[in-house]
């Protein structure tokens, strides 16, 4: 029998060396877990404040609450995934997400059900994309793109799945026993699949990139330039998807158009992860991130400009999406495409944690900045002049790190 070559395991150029299961089971994972924890919560939000007498802000407030765990626990989860791989930590995360679930679903108080939120932003962290992400660049290497694409197209229909069913179980069952079935789902799909598909030994991490600067990456001029555009970009990304149903409201849009413009965006999204592969072929990393953020940055401005027909707008709403569809993986590649697989885990976490941290703050903010710049368009431009900054931040962090001097 021939012998394994590590080699080809740790950058994924032996087909072999990857476990088959893995790719299909986190594109199941990633639909539950996105599905339950996060886009659950929208819809249950009326109905849990009606019940419950809490407030709408205080009950978001829990949620952005999770979103900021999940931003600051995703550096040590990075550094485990580095030395370790994935399945202990997606498993555990898998548990930890099924508990929290059903603490929100159980929670006599609002101070009861913040800490429940707070425990599941830590499960986010170990289960939504950073960790697949980690687990496919290190098993796939080369073929990292593919992957990364399947999954990201999977993880994009978690809203289009789970919002409906949750909204029809909602309408039978009341909210509590909506978020325990739902739970009873999370533990149905996700821990076994994490437990099972993800059982491939994880190969050792290739040498890391070599630099002539003695900054450690992290540190380094490119990598926190690129954070600060990350940073501003996802800010007014988040900004934007909170925002366009009260923008096209303004313009005379119904409640319901509305809605169904926001959920095209979605669509637009899918889309636009089917094309980024061409793209990375076709740019340089410097020029694709500077184009994807310039790109976010003219539809947010288009939609602050145009004042109709309603359908135009919504074709910029769908146009919007597509390039945040590009934008996650964009993300996604950023680690790889500049420094390397050596330290994915941990630098990926360090790049996105801030974004992630603007995207919790971006309803909040997005809303605050609107009522003070005149209404959703004014806040719009305001967007669209941060994505512009965010695209001359990414063109100064210039070359790789591996040629900087």
């Amino acid at each position: 029998m021939p012998s394994l070559d590590v080699s080809k395991a740790a950058t994924g150029t032996g087909d072999r060396s990857r476990p088959r299961a893995a790719l299909p089971a986190l594109c199941a994972t990633q639909i539950t877990s996105w599905g339950i924890v996060y886009y659950a919560f929208p819809v249950l939000l009326p109905h849990l404040t009606a019940d419950t007498g809490w407030s709408t802000s205080a009950a978001t407030a829990a949620f952005s609450g999770a979103l900021l765990i999940s931003a600051l626990a995703a550096i040590p989860v990075g550094r485990i995934l580095d030395r370790r791989g994935p399945r202990a930590v997606m498993t555990t995360g898998s548990v930890l997400a099924v508990a929290s679930v059903l603490a929100i679903a159980a929670a006599p108080n609002l101070y009861v059900f913040t800490a429940a939120w707070l425990a599941a932003g830590a499960a986010m962290a170990a289960t939504f994309y950073q960790p697949a992400f980690a687990a496919l660049t290190r098993w796939w290497g080369p073929d990292r793109v593919r992957a990364l694409t399947i999954v990201t197209l999977a993880g994009g229909l978690a809203s289009t799945l789970f919002a409906p069913l949750t909204a029809t179980l909602v309408g039978h069952l009341g909210w509590r026993t909506t978020y325990a079935v739902l739970a009873a789902i999370l533990a149905a799909v996700t821990v076994p699949a994490h437990a099972l598909a993800l059982r491939a030994p994880w190969p050792p991490a290739p040498p890391a990139a070599s630099t002539t600067s003695r900054t450690p990456i992290a540190r380094s001029r490119p990598f926190l330039l690129l954070t600060l555009a990350f940073t501003f970009s996802g800010f007014a990304m988040y900004a934007v998807v909170f925002g366009l149903v009260p923008l096209l409201t303004e313009r005379g849009a119904d409640p319901t158009t509305a809605a169904w413009a926001l959920g095209l965006g979605g669509a637009g999204q899918t889309l636009g992860r089917t094309l980024y592969a061409t793209l990375a072929r076709r740019t340089g990393v410097t020029t694709r991130t500077a184009v994807l953020i310039t790109a976010g940055g003219v539809t947010t401005a288009a939609l602050a400009l145009v004042p109709g027909p309603i359908p135009l707008l919504i074709l910029l709403a769908v146009l919007a999406g597509v390039v945040r569809g590009n934008l996650t993986l964009l993300h996604a590649t950023a680690v790889t495409d500049r420094w390397g697989t050596a330290h994915y885990g941990r630098l990926s976490a360090l790049l996105t944690a801030p974004a992630t941290v603007a995207a919790a703050l971006a309803p909040w903010a997005g809303a605050a900045l609107a009522g003070r710049l005149g209404g959703s368009s004014g806040l719009f431009l305001a967007l669209a002049a941060g994505s512009a900054l965010a695209a001359v931040l990414a063109v100064a962090s210039g070359r790789p790190a591996r040629r900087h001097r």
